[in-house]
């Protein structure tokens, strides 16, 4: 009976620990596998998400980069103190070579260039010839063809394209010839040797200035360098004016007559007086470019008193000036001397300045900005600018 008592004491104690002990484990059990298993997945689709939107961010193109944490070093950081940073290369325009410097775009603006500048002596010395040259700035001077001295110095005129130099010698015979000597013309006699024949912007014609028997100035007339006859217009109006200029857009002409100068027409008709000279005043007998629409012209002004110089060309300048207002245009010389300006047919000018014991070469803009400069090859500094070709 004992022993069937305590048989029936342990399967009794037996069914109360398992039906409590393993419900409670397996409930627990349960709930903690449950929520593993959310975390799990949660965890997994988080990372499918952020993958997509990674790639989502990656495909893109203007999607701004996605910002770095505040702990995390930029990729940017300033040099240290002990080292610079690379410098931009300047585009400054008081850097000689360097284009002008724009706060705008300049897709659309066409850089401005210097061209071809032609020189002759500046000085009559006891040669009996002389080479004329040519020079572009970044290249080397280039020796062109001789002339008789005198020639050079006061009458050499070259035409717009820089292939072709006319000029007078001293019997009076006109002469072309191409820049490097060759396929020389004499196009006619009886011209004055002591003016400039001028050649007209279509490389055509020259205006020249016929010589009387007494080697006094006569007729003005336009020579057709291409016709088989050499055929002459002459002027109807004969001004009391020796040296001149043609505008590039072939409307008008300069010419320095009495104390001042006066702009015509192609076929001598007056057009208008530039003001501002006057006996006691301003005064001109030296004229050296004249602006692609006749508005601007470069000469050698002189002040009362001084002396005025005689009837040989004169290609030196002091002075650019406003041909309706007669007013004086600002140049950027930066306190250096100026000493020749040659326009060219954009508007801008090639402006010439004293610099040490030698010349520098300016770019300036149609409004008077230096755009650049550059220094004249000493081999150029005892000759002057006839002329600059774009």
């Amino acid at each position: 009976m004992n022993d069937q008592r305590l048989r029936l004491d342990l399967t009794a104690l037996a069914d109360e620990v398992t039906s409590v002990d393993l419900r409670d484990r397996t409930l627990r059990t349960s709930r903690r596998l449950g929520i593993q298993r959310a975390v799990a997945t949660s965890a997994a689709a988080l990372v499918l998400i952020a993958a997509a939107a990674g790639t989502a961010f990656a495909i893109r193109p203007d999607q701004s980069p996605t910002p770095l944490p505040a702990d995390t070093p930029s990729v940017t950081a300033s040099p240290s103190p002990t080292q610079s940073p690379t410098p931009t290369p300047s585009t400054s325009a008081d850097t000689p070579g360097a284009p002008p410097s724009s706060s705008g775009s300049s897709t659309n603006t066409p850089a401005l260039q210097f061209g071809k500048l032609f020189y002759g002596p500046a000085v009559v010395t006891d040669a009996e010839t002389t080479n004329l040259r040519s020079w572009r700035p970044g290249d080397s001077p280039v020796r062109l063809l001789a002339l008789p001295e005198l020639a050079a110095k006061g009458n050499a005129s070259i035409s717009p394209d820089g292939r072709r130099v006319a000029w007078v010698e001293s019997e009076g015979t006109l002469v072309v010839a191409d820049a490097d000597g060759s396929d020389r013309q004499e196009m006619r006699s009886d011209v004055a040797s002591s003016c400039t024949p001028v050649w007209s912007p279509d490389g055509r014609h020259l205006l020249f200035i016929e010589a009387k028997s007494a080697g006094e100035p006569g007729r003005h007339g336009v020579l057709d360098t291409r016709s088989d006859k050499r055929t002459v217009a002459w002027w109807t109006e004969q001004p009391p004016g020796c040296h001149a200029l043609w505008s590039a857009d072939g409307r008008t002409i300069a010419m320095a007559v009495d104390i001042g100068v006066t702009l015509y027409a192609t076929d001598g008709t007056k057009k208008r007086v530039v003001p501002g000279f006057s006996l006691d005043g301003w005064r001109s007998h030296d004229i050296a470019s004249l602006s692609s629409d006749g508005s601007r012209i470069a000469l050698l002004r002189r002040a009362p008193g001084e002396e005025s110089g005689d009837i040989a060309r004169e290609l030196w300048a002091n002075a650019v000036l406003d041909t309706r207002s007669g007013r004086q245009v600002t140049l950027p010389l930066g306190g250096r001397t100026l000493r020749q300006v040659y326009f060219q047919t954009d508007g801008s000018m090639v402006v010439r300045v004293q610099a040490g014991s030698g010349y520098a070469v300016l770019l300036v803009d149609e409004d008077g900005k230096k755009i650049s400069e550059t220094a004249e090859p000493a081999s150029l500094k005892d000759m002057q600018i006839l002329a600059v070709v774009d």
